[in-house]
């Protein structure tokens, strides 16, 4: 963890920016998979975490503004508990780590806020994302699971979001860590990767590295030779020579900071030319986006230039016709680039994405769109100073996509589907680095990962 002046400062600021009231933090519980001791592997809330530091199950944290307290609720190790982990420092040693000096039993909680509630105080709560949270909110301040998310504090939420946005020097430190164990991951994947292999394999090969590396990865593995498939996750599937593999992957340290990084390689030796054309294309449109990453830009501009290039390199393909700006005016890049350019990143590999994208992405003048391709765009505010985000443009030829397109003869004044046949079966790249928005441009964050063709063929 952070020092504890740290969490005693995040503390005083969100006490400040929420004002009033009393902010209730619900930490996250062990869930058995297939029984209740068999646990699947724990993860704190990153909000938790953010504010107390406390990577322990089952333990909730009151901030009282009104009458200046903290207070951690959770139960102390039994000697039932300590036969089988062994003795473990006390919940009341880690508190004051970060700063706390009020620990209270876990059977105190719902007593605690029966009697805030009495005395008329607000308690300010976020969405809950998980079934037990929305249980909890029942249980003690009586709002059906129904109504949790619609009753959660908007003044909490842009509070919050206004302090997690912005990286500090020490948060940026260990973002890099598990950027620089992703790139490890990601040279195992394109030293490794042959004919034969499975994805199922390969995956496994990457997870041990994050995990040998002191954290674990930061959300499924995606390996696949179907790239335009875009999260589809490791198969017990042989890869073949002449396919392409696109792997994206990251680490998450032992503080819960995240990587997130994609390539995609030929499975054998060498991209064919349709598949180092294709390449180049998504290529130039990442190195052309990061390039425009700045402060006061709008990441929403940044996706239509990137958008723009893709179609400007199907131009030179004979897939696309006219004028590539007015395509991307008309939608037509949706029809090969279906998601958004990138997100934040940090605690979360979405970061904050359990708080609404319209407070994490988007501003009260600028609205995050609704139709195919914009509505998958995460992020669309202007830079900042801080902002860590991810870069990732890709070409996805989706046959089912085409066809439905094609059988309406859609836009075909720009799309020349005789052509677009002999992409048809292509699947799909991406590309994808992690940057720190800086004070006159932004900084690739990690360990450089190669990137460009003769580079990726170098490793092969």
């Amino acid at each position: 963890m952070f020092s504890k002046e740290t969490y005693i400062q995040r503390r005083q600021v969100l006490k400040q920016k929420v004002g009033s009231g009393v902010i209730l933090l619900i930490g996250n519980e062990e869930s058995g998979m297939n029984y209740r001791d068999n646990v699947y592997p724990f993860r704190q809330d990153s909000t938790f975490l953010y504010y107390f530091g406390l990577d322990v199950a089952s333990i909730h944290a009151v901030i009282d503004i009104d009458n200046d307290q903290e207070v951690i609720f959770g139960n102390e190790l039994t000697i039932d508990d300590i036969v089988w982990t062994g003795p473990k420092e006390s919940l009341v040693d880690k508190a004051a780590k970060v700063g706390v000096t009020q620990v209270k039993p876990l059977s105190a909680i719902d007593g605690y806020l029966k009697d805030i509630s009495g005395k008329k105080q607000n308690i300010h709560f976020l969405p809950p994302y998980r079934g037990e949270h929305a249980l909890l909110l029942q249980e003690w301040l009586h709002i059906s699971p129904a109504e949790a998310a619609q009753r959660a504090s908007i003044t909490l939420i842009k509070a919050i979001v206004s302090m997690r946005s912005y990286k500090t020097a020490e948060e940026i430190a260990e973002i890099e860590k598990a950027v620089d164990t992703s790139v490890d991951m990601h040279l195992e994947f394109m030293r490794t990767t042959r004919p034969g292999i499975t994805e199922r394999d390969l995956a496994g090969r990457l997870q041990s590295i994050a995990i040998g590396q002191g954290g674990d990865i930061s959300y499924p593995v995606i390996m696949t030779v179907n790239g335009e498939i875009l999260h589809t996750h490791a198969r017990d599937l042989p890869m073949r020579d002449g396919q392409m593999s696109l792997c994206d992957a990251g680490a998450e340290t032992a503080m819960r900071y995240c990587g997130d990084l994609t390539r995609t390689i030929p499975t054998g030796q060498r991209f064919t030319t349709l598949q180092r054309e294709m390449y180049e294309i998504v290529l130039t449109a990442q190195k052309s986006a990061i390039e425009a990453c700045k402060p006061g830009v709008l990441f929403k501009d940044v996706h239509t230039l990137a958008s723009t290039k893709l179609l400007e390199g199907l131009k030179s393909l004979g897939v696309i016709t006219g004028d590539p700006v007015e395509a991307v005016a008309n939608d037509v890049h949706t029809l090969f680039f279906q998601c958004g350019l990138g997100h934040m990143m940090g605690l979360d590999v979405h970061d904050m994405e359990n708080l609404g994208e319209q407070y994490v992405g988007y501003s009260e003048d600028l609205k995050k769109g609704t139709t195919f391709g914009w509505k998958s765009l995460r992020l669309g505010r202007a830079l900042e100073p801080g902002f860590v985000v991810t870069v990732e443009p890709g070409l996805y030829l989706i046959p089912t996509l085409i066809d439905r397109w094609k059988a309406e003869n859609k836009l075909s004044e720009f799309v020349n589907y005789n052509k677009l046949e002999m992409l048809r079966d292509f699947t799909g790249i991406r590309i994808e680095d992690d940057i720190v928005i800086t004070e006159d441009g932004n900084r690739v964050l990690g360990k450089y990962l190669p990137k460009e063709v003769s580079e990726v063929e170098a490793l092969r």
